[in-house]
């Protein structure tokens, strides 16, 4: 445990302007231009629920902006959560070729750790530490916007921060959206895997390879559907394959893949949205599909931990 622990922190000094950095640039861009337009913004625009900030708020309807901040304030974090799939992308396409680039594998290769340990760190940092840190982030950028929100309707005569602090939706959905972590790294798994195996054996042009494969055998299996009637199912291949490969590493790409039912309706008295789409992305997990993807993924990290065993140049 105590090597594995100084490969993810290897990993993060390495990446530290990749993982680190840029989801604080991105968390502050957007904490910037929201308290610009709070601030400088036309205030009688700005309506809760349907209800404007110029007046005090009072009865069902103050219950109801509560009840509807305390779930949907960490969508003010959703821009930095989108790019979470962006950072994972690229820092498994380059975990394995840059070392092999710039020669330093010759110099990790000489210290006591196994490739296994290696690769496997990367895959942590990949699949965990990176998304914990967007997480926290983003989570880090609702807080403040919603507690500038309320600060706002206080001023303006009506007090929210002590009925958002009573409810119950204000603890509980940070706390789903970090117990969809499993969730995200059984989808992710096909992709980080793939990536790191392309990472391992292209001697250059990683991205072309990474991206181009699955999609030129998509379009080659379209082309034998429909100029020689081969009996291919190119959709399928695309819905199951090449999109398992490219796009498993978006937060909620689970959604689209699995199409999972969700009866989300926001103007329901009682329903929590974020509690819906937390047990419909569990549910995802009893198709067969989720479990054969990360089997693949897992083999394609093995392959991954050969190559790097095998090949120390580009």
């Amino acid at each position: 445990m105590k090597t594995m622990k100084w490969l993810i922190k290897r990993e993060m000094w390495e990446n530290k302007g990749m993982l680190l950095w840029t989801p604080i640039v991105i968390a502050g861009a957007v904490v910037t231009l929201i308290l610009t337009g709070l601030i400088f913004g036309n205030l009688d625009t700005i309506r809760l629920y349907n209800q404007p900030l110029s007046v005090t708020i009072e009865g069902t309807a103050r219950t109801r902006i509560v009840e509807t901040m305390g779930e949907m304030y960490v969508t003010a974090g959703m821009p930095i959560l989108m790019i979470l799939g962006l950072l994972v992308f690229f820092y498994c396409l380059g975990a394995l070729h840059d070392e092999r680039r710039d020669r330093s594998l010759l110099f990790w290769k000489s210290l006591p750790v196994s490739d296994s340990m290696t690769v496997l760190s990367k895959l942590v940092t990949a699949l965990v530490v990176a998304p914990l840190i967007t997480l926290g982030v983003a989570i880090a950028v609702g807080l403040l916007m919603v507690l500038a929100l309320c600060g706002l309707a206080a001023m303006h005569g009506t007090n929210l921060f002590g009925a958002l602090l009573m409810t119950p939706q204000f603890y509980l959905t940070p706390l789903r959206l970090v117990a969809l972590l499993p969730v995200y790294i059984l989808w992710a798994l096909p992709t980080v895997g793939w990536l790191l195996m392309v990472s391992s054996i292209a001697r250059s042009k990683v991205f072309l390879w990474a991206v181009g494969t699955p999609i030129i055998t998509t379009l080659l299996l379209v082309w034998a559907q429909k100029a020689l009637h081969f009996g291919v199912d190119a959709v399928w291949f695309a819905s199951h394959i090449s999109s398992r490969i490219l796009l498993g590493v978006v937060p909620g790409a689970w959604i689209g893949f699995d199409q999972p039912p969700l009866s989300v309706s926001p103007e329901t008295p009682g329903v929590s949205v974020s509690t819906i789409i937390f047990e419909a992305s569990w549910s995802t997990l009893g198709n067969a599909s989720v479990w054969i993807g990360a089997a693949a993924g897992v083999a394609m990290i093995a392959v991954a931990i050969y190559m790097r065993r095998r090949r120390e140049e580009v």
